[in-house]
């Protein structure tokens, strides 16, 4: 068993989730990385199933197709070591006899990572859940002043 410090409480999970569009070939996988909570190592790896599981439903997406989104297991658990704070180590890899180039290529620039990317629409199946999309839109639609009103406003001017 790996080494687990006296007193740990935190782990981090990699849940693999398969969603699925009805009538699509695709599928779309989601890894996600979820604090748990727990003691011991098994009652951590217990929630963090638990947290799978409980991710798992199914809705149509905006074209009345059905999406399933099914738990898949765990890619990973580990420990966190440190307390959770700003600078807490929560993961490490190593790798050994890393050349300078192949060193230069893994480090990403600002503009580069994850936080600073661009959104881009998926090119993958619509697994979007139609009841959102619709209350979204409802809800612009509410928040939008009335054309009609907006334009009396501006020849009262």
């Amino acid at each position: 068993m790996a080494f687990i410090p006296e007193g740990a409480k935190w782990y981090l999970a990699e849940i693999v989730n398969e969603i699925t569009v009805e009538g699509d070939p695709r599928n779309v996988v989601h890894t996600n990385l979820v604090l748990v909570r727990a003691d011991p190592p098994n009652e951590a790896y217990e929630k963090a199933l638990d947290l799978g599981k409980g991710g798992e439903t199914f809705f149509q997406n905006p074209a009345g197709k059905r999406v399933d989104i099914k738990f898949f297991g765990l890619h990973s658990l580990n420990v966190i070591y440190d307390e959770l704070e700003h600078g807490a180590e929560l993961s490490f890899h190593e790798k050994i006899s890393m050349r300078a180039e192949e060193l230069r290529k893994w480090i990403r620039p600002k503009e580069k990572l994850a936080v600073f990317a661009a959104i881009k629409p998926s090119s993958g199946p619509d697994y979007a859940s139609g009841d959102i999309v619709r209350e979204a839109l409802d809800m612009l639609h509410t928040l939008r002043p009335d054309s009609s009103r907006h334009e009396r406003n501006d020849n009262e001017s």
